[in-house]
């Protein structure tokens, strides 16, 4: 009995040294402090001020579209693949990008916790002070709105390995590639257009690195054996933010081609390139004080010259006033010619065939 007893010790005591774990390949640190999460990508800080106040944006949500769920060989799993609050790290990005000049972003994923919040305080006021109680402030409405989500989840897109081993004793890698897809649309509010739209796609790698061995001695009655391995997955939420502060930034790029709005930038490079004041004073000075007036009233805000011709170089609106967001009147065509009737800055005033609108110079090539 006692030997049986020895024997289940002895078994046991050999099993947990198999089972037994080295120390990870590599530095491992452990964090035991909580750390602040910034940006991912330097060009969501870097990018240029916009040429005017920052734009009201209404985000009701960015939702997993994918259906997908994490990946298990072994069991069925009911947790996604991939994060269902993504509209967290959607506004962080849109109030950050650009030192938080470019966007003011309203509430709208807790609306109805707000709206409950405003009645209470509504009624408590009434209550108390009557009628003549105090009113709050309306809520800041938005100018467009950011629509999209997660439109796309695929696992194992890319999978493979190597290895080698020499009298028993080698070493193996192996990889898998994921791909999630965003998409990020933009929406007039006044108009409900889509200005436009952007797809970003990120790829998630996972690697596992191990190293094995075995040898036999004194006549294979003495065994060596080592296995070491150390997998990374790359984790889901980094791909997934730095997917949509891409987004964001590829999103103001492409509206300041299409003409959405501008960079601050622009102004500061036409002002370098003007001639210093000084020296303007001094060639003003020495000419006659009828050819100043003259000087002034062509360099004025808005010049009054003779009209002239323009090629459309892209699709572009004509809209009512000097404000993307102003009543759009048409829709002109790459080739289309207008009528140059009056500039004003970055801005034309244009006719096509009866109708006249404001147009953005740089989508207009004016003929020699």
């Amino acid at each position: 009995m006692n030997k049986l007893k020895l024997s289940i010790i002895a078994l046991a005591v050999i099993a947990l040294a198999g089972c037994s774990t080295v120390r990870p390949l590599g530095k491992v640190t452990m964090k035991d402090k909580p750390v602040v999460s910034g940006t991912m990508l330097k060009e969501v800080d870097q990018m240029p001020a916009p040429n005017g106040p920052p734009i009201s944006v209404a985000i009701y949500g960015f939702k997993d579209l994918t259906g997908q769920r994490k990946n298990s060989q072994t069991l069925s799993l009911f947790s996604t693949a991939v994060t269902q609050g993504a509209e967290s790290y959607l506004i962080k990005t849109m109030q950050e990008v650009g030192n938080r000049q470019w966007f003011t972003v309203v509430e709208r994923v807790g609306l109805d916790n707000l709206l409950k919040e405003r009645q209470m305080i509504k009624q408590t006021r009434e209550i108390y002070e009557g009628t003549n109680a105090k009113m709050l402030p309306p809520l800041t409405m938005a100018g467009v709105i950011i629509e999209g989500g997660i439109i796309d989840y695929n696992t194992n897109t890319l999978t493979g390995g190597s290895g080698v081993a020499i009298f028993g004793i080698g070493a193996q890698t192996q990889y898998t590639q994921d791909i999630v897809v965003i998409s990020l649309r933009l929406v007039s509010v006044q108009t409900g257009e889509v200005l436009t739209t952007v797809t970003i796609e990120k790829n998630l790698l996972s690697t596992s690195d191990g190293l094995t061995g075995m040898r036999f001695f004194n006549n294979y009655t003495d065994s060596f054996e080592i296995d070491s391995s150390q997998t990374f997955n790359e984790p889901g939420n980094y791909a997934l933010r730095s997917a949509i502060e891409q987004g964001v930034v590829e999103l103001i790029k492409k509206g300041e081609r299409q003409g959405l709005w501008q960079y601050k930038q622009a102004k500061l490079e036409e002002k370098v390139d003007a001639k210093p004041v000084s020296q303007t004073i001094t060639e003003s000075s020495a000419q006659p004080k009828v050819e100043q007036q003259s000087v002034q009233t062509n360099t004025g805000a808005r010049s009054a010259e003779k009209t002239k011709t323009a090629i459309v170089n892209s699709w572009a609106h004509i809209r009512e006033d000097k404000n993307y967001n102003s009543a759009k009147i048409e829709k002109l065509a790459p080739g289309n010619e207008v009528t140059v009737l009056e500039q004003d800055g970055d801005l034309s005033l244009v006719q096509h065939e009866s109708k006249k609108g404001w147009i953005y110079n740089k989508l207009i090539t004016i003929k020699n």
